[in-house]
């Protein structure tokens, strides 16, 4: 082929296949799909795929602020991020009881605030007003206080929580200054800001000794886990 056919088929042409194979790479890559096949990776270790170990045992062991139900030294602790103004939490907190009503020798359920302020307004303030139970009447009026929550959560608010903390015979004068001082406002918000450095996404949220379940998962996934730590 001499010098002119060349450039009156060959350009066209070669300006077609160069048009089709953009098109291609777009259609690909919008698509989400690799316009060339990639080597695979290698598999990531369940758990914690970013997160370091020194930030699993910064965070993810007991403190005195901490509100245990359970035996402080058990072979299993479970951290739970919860929110309780979470519907999901409400139904994950009954089957928590149901773990430490089973292995209350083995197990240390640990709560941790993580508040989503943006879908459950009522979250942080009922944060708060279990803190300031806490620091009258101790773990045991904390506990009682976040059942109380879950169990009447449809009528999370202000009134609840006074009523609940009257119930559990705190000094009610000292209470209200507590809450209206948000005296526990910044207690709240580093439990929700470790939370965010362990990745937690949503709740409920649990560290079974560092294994992360996340949601409200049945009772037997949790007690396989546990069971698994126990053998």
């Amino acid at each position: 082929m001499n010098e002119k056919k060349f450039l009156y088929y060959g350009v066209p042409v070669a300006i077609l296949f160069s048009g089709l194979f953009i098109a291609l790479a777009l259609y690909l890559g919008l698509s989400g799909k690799p316009l060339f096949p990639l080597k695979p990776s290698q598999p990531q270790e369940p758990g914690f795929p970013k997160v370091s170990e020194e930030i699993k045992k910064e965070f993810l062991k007991i403190t005195d602020d901490d509100h245990v139900r359970g035996n402080r030294n058990a072979k299993v602790i479970i951290f739970e991020y919860s929110d309780l103004q979470c519907p999901f939490c409400a139904r994950f907190h009954p089957t928590m009881k149901q773990i430490l009503s089973n292995y209350s020798n083995d197990v240390a359920w640990v709560y941790r605030h993580f508040p989503l302020n943006s879908i459950h307004p009522e979250a942080t303030p009922a944060a708060e007003a279990s803190e300031c139970v806490w620091e009258q009447k101790g773990d045991e009026g904390f506990w009682q206080f976040v059942d109380g929550v879950f169990e009447n959560q449809d009528r999370i608010g202000k009134e609840l929580y006074k009523e609940l903390a009257q119930k559990i015979g705190v000094d009610m004068k000292k209470f209200e200054d507590c809450l209206s001082s948000r005296k526990y406002k910044d207690k709240v918000e580093s439990h929700l800001k470790q939370g965010e450095v362990l990745e937690v996404a949503g709740t409920p949220t649990s560290f079974v000794n560092e294994i992360i379940v996340e949601g409200a998962v049945p009772y037997d996934q949790i007690e396989n886990i546990v069971k698994s730590f126990l053998k």
